[in-house]
């Protein structure tokens, strides 16, 4: 019930957010003087895993798919400066040899040590907050510009689930270990369709857990593209 209230309120909020953008002024000679750019995106990278324990690796394609809005907020009369504010989904898996055992409520960690395993994953869906410092030099009429957007990202992870698959051994749970909040630094920046985005962890994405009795404080570094339309 929680979680469908939740969702509820970003739904609106983002219907809001678009509603309340201020009326453009149109001039046929030099376009809008009043543009925004770059408020809805896209994106697709591969997570990094920082930091991990002694003898485990990362295994298969670690991914991290985002979408959302961004509120443009130019602050200069150019408007190639200026800040951005936004929400999004985000989806992330996190792929190693670290195996997450839920016996009786009570959440445990080991290295897997059938080499066979088909795959050992951590897996987040969250709603995402982005701020950002903008800079690009573009202008009403050019489409094509350069841009470097800086900034901080949170997360509020509403599913968090550990999913092992062997041949013979299958489990799925909500695993309660996995911080619910996840923030860090952003770097985007390229040029027209294609983008560089950066993303660097703060905090570990798991608390308290230990393997043999050392802290797993693993963290994303996640690299990849993000693509901005409107």
């Amino acid at each position: 019930m929680f979680r469908r209230q939740f969702l509820l309120l970003v739904c609106m909020g983002f219907v809001s957010l678009c509603l309340g953008q201020e009326p453009a002024e149109v001039n046929d000679s030099l376009g809008n003087p009043r543009y925004f750019e770059d408020q809805f995106y896209a994106g697709v990278a591969y997570n990094f895993l920082l930091d991990l324990p002694e003898n485990t690796t990362l295994r298969n394609f670690s991914y991290s798919i985002q979408l959302g809005f961004i509120k443009d907020i130019p602050l200069n009369q150019e408007r190639n400066f200026g800040l951005g504010l936004g929400f999004g989904y985000g989806v992330n898996s996190y792929y190693s040899n670290i195996q997450a055992t839920n016996t009786d409520g009570i959440i445990s960690y080991g290295i897997v040590e059938d080499a066979d395993f088909d795959r050992s994953k951590l897996e987040t869906h969250a709603v995402e907050f982005p701020f950002e410092i903008r800079w690009r030099n573009s202008n009403p009429v050019d489409y094509k510009f350069w841009r470097i957007y800086g900034g901080f990202k949170a997360a509020y992870l509403f599913s968090r689930r550990s999913k092992f698959v062997a041949n013979d051994d299958k489990s799925s749970f909500r695993n309660t270990d996995i911080e619910p909040w996840q923030y860090g630094f952003t770097l985007n920046f390229g040029y027209n369709t294609w983008n560089i985005q950066l993303y660097y962890a703060l905090n570990p994405i798991l608390e308290g857990a230990t393997l043999d009795n050392t802290p797993i404080a693993i963290k994303p570094f996640t690299v990849g593209l993000i693509f901005y339309i409107l």
